[in-house]
């Protein structure tokens, strides 16, 4: 049985018991049930947020500036959740995003949480509940709106929930800003947490984790040369033949100018022999070639090729490639940068299919192999600049002549969108994938070789990491933190070093919270009832209807509350189930 199944087993049984217990009469009246949930109730703690509660003027600017990011956020969630039903409608195929299971926060369920960080994501969401129904208390206690109790509530023993229960006619006492105040406290206080917590990471956190030297290794491919050489993931490969390396650009180099046979030094201490063969690591459906990911390259136009370096070279200055593989089979195909002509662009403007795929196989004369070599040539040209393209349409080698437009880098851009590799083969002589070890920690605010500019852009784009492959393709990884072999790719360094592993939990910790903070405050600040963003949407058009010089502002702001929420459940249930139903 699959993990999911075996969770909902556990639950069922659990819930069982619990109503077992409930009918005896045998729990205690703290314990209150809900379903398979149960919610402990406890008065204490009253007296701290009356305490905390005491400089009223600076919780109500506190509150006050909550309200106007929840109006913000409420509108935006509003515009996605539509966007995202809407493309869900038109989209063919179900993305894991969007997989039923990939919706719930559970560890081992969720493909993007894996269970070596559940007590890190346990821990993240406890913070996440606790701070967010405590400032909701705290801001009751502010505004003179009375707590019948306070508590948590879980499932079995994981935490799924806190809740604060205001006095019900002394929340209708308070004024409809006090209310506001009151519900827009919880999501505000979970975006003080992920700003304190991202804070902390992309500071003195990730500044104390540094990229160990070498190639990360995240995996070999099966039956390739790295997997018989016994290289696995976790394995960093420090030099060839006795040439150190320090990344895996330096391993690429390295590699271009070696043998077929190389001796690799793997975590500085390992030699291994590896006999490199040229093997397809992935292709485009549909593509020219006719080659499949796994194919071994024996020939390229009669010439033997063991290394991507002699691959490149065979193919050579012919448009077309003949290219024999190790079981015998033949592919004859156009070799160039495969792409897709884009709608109203540079080119299709010079005459070249819009919509359809070309082979782009020189420009200006100069020989484009691959869509690298492409990219190359296109970043020496500027915008305006008037170039010969050179191209195989329908198996006709065709010349076009294209005046071209501005890229967001500042060269000349065709209007294509191109594939990877050599008509869209994607060639490999070791067989290992490179971890993005340097990007990831870049991305934390680390001295890694990517980043934001601002702590906004640096927590949004961290929002991505563990859905980091859907985001970008080209990276088959997603982080979750430094758990498992990755922690291999790193050390620990200044002054933080005398923790040693420990600024690995630290980050972890503080990653996870902030990180289900930020989740929790956007999902709360969704315009539908029950959550707060529902709320707020009742009072703040509560605020607008009052003013209007119109009878019936309650049966108007019922209307209004109701439409949103319910467009609001439409739209989530599309996202999840309604994949493809227009196409």
């Amino acid at each position: 049985m699959s993990t999911l199944t075996w969770v909902l087993v556990g639950v069922a049984i659990y819930w069982a018991a619990l109503l077992s217990l409930r009918n005896r009469g045998l729990l205690p009246s703290y314990i209150g049930t809900q379903g398979p949930i149960i919610t402990l109730h406890t008065k204490r703690g009253r007296v701290l947020l009356d305490r905390l509660s005491r400089p009223r003027r600076f919780w109500r600017a506190f509150s006050n500036v909550g309200v106007g990011i929840a109006l913000v956020v409420m509108a935006l969630s509003f515009a996605f959740v539509l966007f995202a039903a809407v493309s869900a409608l038109y989209t063919p195929e179900r993305t894991a995003v969007t997989e039923p299971r990939n919706v719930v926060v559970i560890p081992g369920v969720n493909d993007f949480l894996p269970l070596s960080v559940a007590p890190e994501i346990v821990f993240g969401l406890l913070v996440a509940l606790v701070v967010h129904e405590g400032a909701h208390g705290l801001l009751c206690r502010v505004e003179g709106i009375d707590i019948e109790s306070m508590g948590v509530a879980l499932l079995a023993i994981v935490p799924i929930g806190a809740f604060v229960e205001p006095d019900h006619e002394s929340q209708q006492r308070a004024d409809r800003g006090g209310r506001t105040r009151m519900f827009a406290a919880g999501v505000t206080a979970n975006f003080v947490v992920t700003v304190l917590a991202f804070g902390l990471l992309f500071g003195p956190v990730a500044g104390s984790i540094a990229v160990a030297p070498g190639a990360p290794v995240g995996g070999a491919f099966p039956g390739s040369p790295a997997a018989g050489a016994g290289i696995e993931a976790g394995d960093r490969i420090t030099a060839v033949d006795g040439q150190s390396v320090a990344d895996a650009g330096e391993l690429d180099e390295a590699l271009s100018g070696a043998d077929g046979e190389v001796v690799l030094t793997v975590d500085g201490e390992r030699e291994v022999t590896v006999e490199r063969e040229v093997s397809v690591a992935e292709t485009v459906d549909g593509g020219p070639s006719g080659l499949e990911a796994g194919d071994t390259v024996a020939s390229v136009n009669g010439q033997s090729v063991t290394t991507e370096a002699e691959f490149r070279e065979a193919v050579g200055a012919d448009p077309t490639a003949t290219v024999r593989t190790a079981a015998g089979a033949e592919h004859t195909f156009a070799a160039g940068a495969l792409s897709t002509v884009a709608e109203d662009g540079p080119a299709s403007a010079a005459g070249m299919p819009a919509g359809e795929r070309v082979v782009i196989t020189a420009v200006d004369g100069e020989r484009t192999v691959d869509s690298g070599e492409l990219t190359s040539v296109l970043r020496t040209t500027e915008p305006g600049q008037t170039v010969e393209i050179e191209a195989v349409v329908d198996g006709q080698v065709e010349t076009y002549t294209v005046e071209l437009g501005e890229h967001p880098g500042g060269y000349g851009q065709v209007g294509i969108n191109v594939q990877p590799g050599v008509s869209g083969v994607v060639v490999d002589d070791l067989g290992i994938q490179p971890y993005p070890a340097s990007t990831f920690l870049g991305l934390l605010g680390g001295d890694g070789d990517a980043g934001a500019n601002t702590l906004v852009g640096a927590i949004l784009v961290a929002l991505t990491l563990p859905i980091f492959s859907i985001v970008d393709p080209s990276v088959p990884f997603n982080f979750a933190g430094f758990t498992g072999f990755v922690t291999e790719f790193y050390v620990v360094e200044g002054a933080l070093a005398p923790l040693g592993g420990g600024v690995f939990v630290l980050a972890n910790l503080l990653f996870w919270t902030g990180w289900i903070n930020l989740n929790l405050g956007f999902f709360n600040c969704i315009p539908a009832f029950p959550l707060d963003g529902g709320h707020i949407l009742r009072t703040s058009t509560e605020a607008i209807v009052s003013r209007l010089p119109i009878s019936g502002s309650y049966e108007l702001t019922k209307t209004v509350t109701i439409s949103v929420g319910v467009t609001m459940l439409v739209g989530l249930l599309v996202m999840i189930f309604g994949q493809g139903l227009l196409v």
